[in-house]
């Protein structure tokens, strides 16, 4: 395992341009924001799931099956996608992205059958597949790698903040309308955001840079300044084990994480005996602590590089502690005596997880060549979101075999661990591709 303690390189002291700071907050401002449309627009299914099933007919079944296929679509359209961003820029696919999965979110509103809404949640799935691995590589491309750990966390936090007010935004706009015009007034606004970004956000081989402008951007880069990738690039980031690494770790992080994205409300109606009444409110509070580990994680990862750790080192202390943090707290939960000791623990697991995601956002940034960094996010998410998509399917089995949660928290706990101890051993130094040069060989 590599000494990362204290081997930080000495930075020079550059500082950002005003028109160079004028685009980290707006572009930033763009990916919360998005971020938030993209998480609410994950949940319009799992709100209206009671309402839908009886309107279309479907089983609790094959409700199941639809609630999966964004997942899955999701987590293998990562691989492509970001060798597409990487090539082509955020800004192009970004924009299409979001106008793919709000077009997505309103055909959901007008679909007749289950086959037409399977359709609809799979595009959701590609279309929100550009939606982080774009946060990372405009983190690359419009930050030092001093303070890329803190817009990070900033743009991570979108997903935990759009956990967080989906439920109760979602069942407003469903109530006071219905079912059909929730996911119809989601996509039109979706599409309306979509043309914003495109219209205000630029990549920056669309800027005309001072020298001292990429000075600021470039310091401190150990893995070079390439602005354009190859799929040979792409495809040879699949051998050094620090991606593998990355992928274990994420895998952990994300299947912990979606026991309770996707059971939450039902664990504490079912297991805790919870009435349905209180259950929307307290699901909620999790969350609350998901926005904040999401921006305390970006802000750790900056304050260890300023204390002399490398870029590397601080995002992989505060990851390892996460997952090993996230296990303890998923088994707790499991042996809980009281309700409120249960939402005490699960609050301490997304608070816990969502440190880890903003870390592994900001690893994304550092850890990989210029010219791959939203390929290897995206690579890094693909890892996560198998997981992801996996969690909710192995729990309902578990929980329908046994007859409880516990067994499927320990099974969770057990998988948070392993992808710690993966994660220590195979995360290395940062991947160079310059000259063929493999630096985690």
């Amino acid at each position: 395992m590599a000494n990362f303690a204290g081997t930080a390189r000495p930075l020079a002291v550059t500082t950002a341009s005003p028109r160079i700071k004028s685009i980290q907050r707006w572009a930033l401002s763009l990916l919360v924001l998005s971020g938030v449309i993209n998480y609410v627009d994950r949940a319009t299914l799992a709100v209206a799931n009671i309402f839908i099933q009886h309107d279309l007919h479907i089983s609790v079944g094959s409700m199941g099956v639809l609630l999966s296929a964004f997942l899955w679509a999701y987590a293998f359209s990562q691989l492509p996608v970001g060798g597409l961003i990487d090539r082509l820029g955020p800004r192009l696919l970004l924009g299409l992205g979001m106008f793919l999965w709000s077009l997505a979110q309103l055909l959901g509103g007008v679909v007749g059958s289950f086959q037409e809404f399977i359709i609809a949640r799979v595009l959701l799935g590609v279309g929100e597949a550009p939606q982080f691995p774009s946060g990372a590589r405009v983190v690359r491309d419009w930050f030092n790698i001093r303070s890329r750990g803190t817009a990070s966390g900033i743009f991570n936090c979108a997903s935990s903040l759009g956990s967080f007010v989906a439920v109760p935004l979602l069942t407003f706009l469903m109530l006071t309308f219905n079912w059909r015009w929730m996911f119809i007034i989601m996509g039109i606004v979706g599409i309306i955001f979509a043309l914003i970004w495109w219209m205000t956000h630029r990549d920056p081989l669309q800027v005309d840079l001072t020298p001292a402008e990429l000075a600021y951007l470039t310091e401190g880069d150990e893995t070079g300044h390439v602005q354009r990738a190859t799929w040979a690039d792409w495809k040879s980031l699949f051998s050094y084990r620090t991606t593998w690494g990355l992928m274990a770790g994420y895998f952990g992080t994300i299947y912990a994480l979606w026991i309770f994205t996707a059971w939450l409300p039902f664990y504490l109606e079912h297991d805790r005996h919870i009435s349905v009444s209180k259950t929307g409110l307290l699901a909620s509070i999790p969350f609350f602590w998901g926005v904040v580990g999401g921006l305390l994680g970006g802000w750790i990862t900056d304050f260890l590089v300023r204390r002399g750790v490398s870029p590397m080192g601080s995002r992989k202390y505060p990851m390892l502690v996460g997952l090993v943090g996230m296990a303890v707290f998923t088994g707790l939960t499991a042996i809980a005596p009281s309700n409120t000791l249960a939402l005490v623990f699960i609050s301490c697991v997304l608070f816990l997880s969502y440190i880890c995601s903003s870390t592994a956002w900001a690893m994304a940034a550092v850890a990989a060549p210029s010219n791959c960094t939203a390929s290897l996010g995206a690579i890094q998410n693909f890892g996560g979101y198998f997981g992801g998509a996996l969690a909710p399917l192995v729990t309902g089995m578990i929980v329908q075999r046994t007859g409880g949660f516990a067994p499927a928290l320990y099974v969770g706990a057990a998988i948070a661990l392993v992808a710690a101890l993966l994660y220590g051993v195979m995360v290395g130094k940062p991947i160079t591709l310059r000259q063929g040069v493999r630096s985690d060989a």
